[in-house]
């Protein structure tokens, strides 16, 4: 009989979540230590969508051009914060290596398996008791206002129908029979009815209720100080509340990851990337299905009795402050699409600032590091890291038990970048 094996995952986000209940579930023995609050942070506050949609990576075919347009206005979807740093002109530079149609045609394909995949782990969380998460699997709409916004989203459908994610052009009459009790003001938009969504404050509190009845251990507001090593390995981490040995490691810290695995000297390059939600409680409209405004870049999410407004990227480094300049546009920008949101009636919702963590080529990092044979990536999903959290933390538990990965990991490898 093989011994169980003990697995310490360093971070409580969505990932880290997932990654310790397939762990939980294939029978390793799982202890979570969390820099902060369990789930507290973009895990908890993002717009919790599960976008099939969504298989197109940040680095893609003209988006340096755009950034470079948007990176010098604070209130752009896009803003570099000026600043000389070496890590982000390296980022930057790899940034724009991995703006290839050909490494964009790659990264697709994989982000859609992934992402279908993850789908359909949602589908199964969703039905486990104990678990309630307002699960829905409603579609999503993407709007549009302007002729350039009608381009860009009728070539990501055309897109779409090719890899066999189902999209469906709309005009305005089309999106009142979709949504009678909206107003739009958007001219027409494209629905993708394979998307979901939940809550993601329920989502983490609920699995992480029901990770501590299965026997997961929880350590939280404990920061990993550093690791004790051997010969091409870890044996144990150090932390703020003491040391913590392990036969295998997760590596699932967010932003936050490169400083945690720092002292061992391993290259992750990822750039934090700060994106803002407001919350309102009983807004005046709220819609069934989920909605993204095309040019504005931003989400629209109904949770509960409430909706959730959220969007922009921000490079500012490891700064989590409120800029209320980039809350304010990014409200102002709704009512070029919904009649009844009005900014005054949004100001008052639950503002919150998080990061997120991206890499150069808008691909996560999942796998073995050649440096350390018992270390695994679980990291760098930037914006769709809820979305993909279920799939992650199965391929960590295939990694772990020496399972063929259902997914190709070729391009997620963590030493990718040296």
């Amino acid at each position: 009989m093989a011994a169980v094996k003990h697995i310490l995952v360093i971070g409580g986000g969505a990932v880290g979540l997932c990654t310790a209940h397939y762990l939980r579930a294939s029978g390793c023995d799982v202890t979570i230590v969390e820099r902060g609050v369990i789930g507290e942070g973009s895990s908890m506050h993002n717009a919790g969508l599960v976008v099939p949609s969504h298989f197109v990576p940040l680095a893609a075919p003209g988006m340096v051009m755009l950034g470079l347009r948007w990176m010098l206005r604070p209130e752009s979807p896009f803003y570099i914060k000026p600043r000389l740093d070496s890590d982000l002109l390296t980022w930057l530079w790899r940034f724009a290596l991995a703006s290839t149609a050909g490494r964009t045609g790659r990264a697709i394909l994989l982000l859609r398996d992934m992402s279908i995949a993850s789908l359909a782990l949602y589908e199964g969380l969703a039905s486990v008791r104990g678990l309630e998460f307002e699960f829905r699997k409603n579609g999503l709409l993407m709007l549009f206002r302007t002729g350039h916004g009608r381009e860009g989203s009728l070539k990501a459908a055309g897109q779409a129908s090719r890899i066999g994610i189902e999209a469906s052009v709309l005009d305005r009459d089309g999106l009142h029979e979709l949504e009678p009790g909206v107003n739009f003001n958007a001219t027409g938009g494209v629905y993708y009815p394979g998307d979901a969504h939940l809550t993601p404050a329920l989502f983490v509190e609920s699995l992480r209720e029901y990770l501590i009845a299965e026997g997961v251990r929880f350590v939280g507001s404990t920061r990993v100080t550093g690791f004790v090593t051997r010969p091409l390995g870890i044996t144990a981490v150090t932390t703020t509340g003491g040391t913590y040995a392990a036969d295998e490691f997760v590596l699932a810290g967010g932003a936050w990851s490169p400083l945690i695995v720092r002292s061992l000297r391993l290259q992750i390059p990822m750039q934090p990337g700060k994106g803002y939600s407001v919350t309102v409680r009983n807004p005046p409209v709220r819609p069934r299905i989920p909605m993204l405004l095309e040019e504005a870049r931003v989400a629209l999410t109904p949770m509960g009795d409430g909706l959730r407004f959220s969007g922009t990227m921000e490079l500012a480094g490891l700064d989590s402050s409120v800029n209320m300049g980039r809350v304010r546009a990014l409200l102002k920008s709704v009512p070029s699409y919904l009649g009844g949101l009005e900014p005054v009636q949004l100001e008052h919702g639950e503002i919150w600032a998080g990061l997120r963590p991206c890499t150069p080529d808008g691909l996560p990092f999942i796998g073995r590091f050649r440096k350390y044979d018992n270390l695994i990536a679980a990291t760098g999903h930037a914006m769709v890291g809820m979305s993909l959290a279920p799939i992650t933390g199965k391929l960590v538990a295939e990694i772990v038990h020496g399972r063929i990965p259902s997914i190709d990991l070729h391009l997620l490898r963590p030493d990718r970048y040296g």
